[in-house]
């Protein structure tokens, strides 16, 4: 019919990613910069729908963070992408099923630490979008001296949970780092936070 096609996006992934879920896609070869995106995404509860995703219409980044988007974090979905410029259009691409659920990557906490006379209280926040907050997400706080290699663990914190240390037998530079966790069907964790080292018991 001497229809154009643009080029397809290519290396289209569902990627998960620091508690997110998020299509990305590389433009197809040769494509002009006026290239705008259109994502749909179908789950695998009503296979053959494939759902419209307003925020991801006609878009020129290369990127659409679907998190909040699945009704239903517990069903594996997939999601499309095409490239849509003055008339044409390319065709639709698909990426692969992924589940939240199951699938999800961890990003570490960030911890803030407040030192009073003779305790220590910590608490994690976690870079969580709104619709995944209700899942249990917890915590595992390491505390070491600085130097040691033997680390007090206190595993298993809520993660609004405020963890209490007594300081009060500890002195010198003690450290304090934490990991995401997350029960699906095992255990999963997210690497540990940067450190955070405090002065204790300093009798200058």
């Amino acid at each position: 019919s001497g229809h154009v096609q643009l080029p397809p996006p290519q290396n289209v992934t569902l990627v998960s990613k620091d508690f997110d879920m998020i299509l990305t896609w590389t433009p197809g070869e040769g494509s002009s910069p006026n290239v705008t995106y259109t994502v749909r995404y179908e789950s695998q509860e009503r296979m053959g729908k494939w759902i419209k995703v307003p925020h991801c219409k006609n878009i020129h980044r290369t990127s659409c963070n679907l998190t909040c988007v699945f009704p239903n974090l517990f069903v594996k979905v997939r999601a499309r992408v095409k490239a849509v410029s003055g008339g044409f259009q390319s065709p639709w691409v698909e990426s692969q099923f992924k589940e939240y659920h199951l699938d999800v990557e961890l990003a570490p906490p960030v911890l803030n630490v407040n030192v009073k006379e003779n305790l220590i209280h910590v608490n994690a926040s976690f870079p969580l979008a709104t619709c995944v907050e209700s899942l249990l997400w917890m915590y595992d706080l390491n505390l070491w001296k600085a130097g040691s290699t033997h680390k007090k663990q206190y595993e298993g914190n809520f993660r609004k949970d405020t963890v209490t240390i007594n300081t009060t037998a500890l002195t010198g530079n003690y450290c304090l780092s934490a990991r995401s966790s997350f029960q699906s069907i095992d255990f999963k964790h997210s690497k540990f936070s940067p450190p955070v080292c405090v002065l204790l018991n300093h009798k200058g």
